[in-house]
């Protein structure tokens, strides 16, 4: 009955008009960004933080939740028709699906990729919704030493969130954790790091530091090696699949829907891993391996249920723990401190509304992408004609003002020039900037647990360890050591780099 009176809370919150506005907004702007390659959901989400100030928390939220999960719908749509990935995880949707367009069946690749995301979408709000409150449950038996292993083990974990070499993940972490030192000292009041500049007495901007180092960072990048485009697009003659299709994508679907919900939960871009998965698992046991790469629709119905599965509850450590699965959960963390709200278990039961009001939210998002998706073919498609040199400066000057807005502060915008041409060089130098920024939201958090935790210990370290008396913290902090072995394992960092050859 618990389930049921949250979810109906959740759905009250979700349906008023201001809300309901807004997610569908968000879902508008995530398909936008999803079609356009080179922005992307973590570089909007970045440069829209500035509006979330003058919004309520809860409509803000919904809003940037529903730019992630819309992205996913967005980046198919362009795989599909013209094989070109608007999102990385949509990069599986173009093996088949762009091969179906050229044989005329771009209509039902485009439905099987509706169908599949909406009914993935779905289910994945429902775990969301029986998963978050016995994980709030466990969270608020947390301490300072826990919370102080929980977000070490977040931080270990995020190594993922970059391929190729484990020691510059593991360097952008340490970067990001001595930016986010960077102001006055919580217990003694004494400022750190700020160079003499009143500016940085409360730190580093928070919008700043997102939109440059991925926002305008990805701007400089894809203009240095913008190619025209001029896509093809097939005609879509009809968007009903046949019954042999309806037979063939249930399977599919249910597997991709399964896969994604466990595999987003885990930290470092679920939704993309989530997507090859299911696309190697349906090859493997389809009695029809040889259409694969030339048209098979459980090529696209498969990977397209994965990627919105794990895209959507890649939000439940955000909301239950308080910590990031990915960039743009980090994001979505940042501006719920920049609201006033302390993120983690305490959230569902100070603010019910907030938190069941996000999750429904997601069930009527989906909806919202269904009928927006397929009408608004040709639209989207349109926008990829939109040369880069014009489209670029629009969003440089909108991501300025947007950070300018937030304190009325000049020296904002050096900032975010400065960590512009910062993560343009990271990116140079094959640093990815996601643990950065995973750093730079949780630095201060392990540095408040920490000194807490050596204070109610009086300076004993073994509070950590102590499997006696902290046997939540022992056990976390044993699973971040294992977890940082396997990624120094001759087998897991070449595969790793591996990986990173291809996607370059």
């Amino acid at each position: 009955m618990d389930l049921l009176s949250n979810l109906a809370l959740g759905l009250a919150t979700a349906g008023a008009p201001e809300n309901i506005f807004y997610c569908f907004l968000g879902v508008l702007l995530g398909t936008l960004v999803g079609v356009l390659p080179g922005l992307g959901p973590t570089a909007t989400t970045a440069m829209l933080l500035p509006i979330t100030f003058v919004l309520p928390p809860t409509p803000a939220l919904i809003m940037l939740a529903g730019i992630y999960y819309g992205a996913q719908y967005g980046g198919s749509t362009t795989a599909i028709l013209i094989n070109l990935p608007g999102e990385s995880s949509s990069a599986v949707t173009s093996i088949d699906g762009y091969q179906m367009a050229r044989q005329g069946r771009a209509g039902q690749a485009l439905a099987a990729a509706a169908i599949g995301s909406f009914f993935a979408g779905t289910v994945a709000t429902f775990v969301i919704a029986i998963l978050a409150p016995p994980l709030t449950d466990i969270a608020l038996k947390f301490g300072p030493p826990e919370y102080f292993s929980l977000v070490v083990l977040g931080l270990v974990c995020s190594v993922a969130l970059a391929h190729g070499s484990v020691l510059k993940a593991i360097a952008m972490i340490v970067l990001g954790l001595m930016l986010g030192l960077v102001g006055t000292d919580i217990y003694t009041g004494a400022p750190r790091f700020t160079l003499d500049r009143l500016e940085l007495a409360d730190g580093i901007n928070f919008v700043a530091v997102a939109a440059g180092v991925f926002g305008i960072a990805e701007i400089l990048r894809n203009m240095e090696g913008e190619k025209t485009r001029e896509p093809i697009v097939t005609k879509v003659l009809s968007l009903m699949p046949t019954r042999e299709d309806f037979k063939r994508m249930v399977g599919p679907i249910l597997r991709g829907t399964a896969l994604g919900s466990a595999l987003g939960v885990l930290p470092g871009g679920g939704a993309i891993l989530a997507s090859f998965a299911s696309y190697t698992l349906e090859k493997k046991i389809s009695p029809r391996q040889s259409e694969f790469g030339k048209g098979a629709i459980e090529g696209v119905a498969g990977p397209e249920s994965a990627n919105n599965a794990g895209a959507q509850t890649s939000f439940i450590p955000m909301l239950t723990l308080g910590i990031p699965a990915n960039p743009v959960m980090a994001l979505m963390i940042g501006a719920m401190i920049i609201q006033g709200i302390v993120p983690g278990p305490n959230v569902a039961r100070e603010q019910p509304e907030l938190f069941w009001g996000i999750i429904a939210s997601m069930w009527l998002g989906n909806l919202m992408l269904v009928i927006l998706n397929l009408p608004l073919i040709g639209i989207w498609v349109r926008l990829l004609r939109v040369p880069y040199h014009t489209l670029f400066p629009a969003i440089i000057a909108f991501a300025s003002i947007g950070v300018y807005s937030v304190n009325s502060n000049a020296f904002d915008l050096y900032a975010i020039a400065l960590f512009g041409i910062v993560g343009w060089l990271l990116l140079k130098l094959d640093c990815e900037p996601a643990p950065l920024l995973l750093g730079f939201v949780l630095g201060p958090l392990l540095e408040e647990h920490l000194r807490r935790a050596m204070i109610l210990s009086r300076g004993d370290p073994t509070i950590f360890i102590n499997f006696s008396e902290r046997p939540i913290s022992a056990t976390l902090l044993t699973l971040s050591a294992i977890a940082l072995v396997i990624v120094f394992l001759p087998n897991v960092a070449r595969k790793r780099k591996e990986v990173f050859v291809e996607e370059d």
